[in-house]
């Protein structure tokens, strides 16, 4: 039954970032920027991070599904934030494992995480014709300010799933 927590963690996750856009101030979107919530690659993230052992890949497989629907749910093209999500956790994976995992070394992973996505995501957007915005233009319209709004929910969400995905991995994954 416990094995069946971070599924459904993320399952809200995922439903509770279509209402983020809802519950931020009305001003925010009286600018030009654009805030995307990726609430669950953030939550994948601290997976990968916390929950993951050296030889145990659930991130990636979660980053994978939760890529596909995160692409059925919300956008026309399948396969993009799958690919983003599911190639950016295996990349994280594998970064941890060069440092001790605590809430600095998540908070500055994250970061990359989120950074490397959203460039995925508008490379392969551009490529496909789906969006024309020059770099600099979606870097000032769209990068800094996901990722500002981004930072702000990992900062809330860290010191409440820290301890709780530590301990989960103590108890469900095996020690080597």
């Amino acid at each position: 039954m416990k094995k069946l927590f971070l599924p459904l963690i993320l399952l809200i996750i995922m439903v509770l970032e279509s209402t983020a856009v809802k519950i931020l101030p009305d001003e925010w979107f009286l600018s030009d920027s654009l805030i995307i919530p990726h609430w669950t690659l953030v939550f994948l993230i601290l997976i990968a991070v916390f929950y993951d052992r050296d030889s145990t890949y659930y991130s990636l497989l979660y980053g994978i599904i939760f890529g596909f629907l995160v692409d059925l749910t919300y956008t026309n093209i399948l396969g993009v934030y799958m690919f983003s999500y599911g190639f950016v956790v295996y990349i994280i994976h594998e970064l941890k494992k060069l440092f001790h995992p605590n809430a600095f070394i998540a908070i500055l992973l994250t970061i990359v995480g989120l950074a490397m996505s959203e460039h995925i995501i508008y490379f392969i957007y551009y490529m496909i014709g789906v969006t024309d915005l020059t770099w600099t233009t979606y870097s000032t319209v769209r990068l800094i300010p996901t990722l500002l709004g981004n930072i702000l929910f990992l900062l809330i969400l860290l010191p409440l799933v820290r301890r709780k995905l530590l301990k989960w991995s103590n108890e469900q994954l095996p020690e080597k």
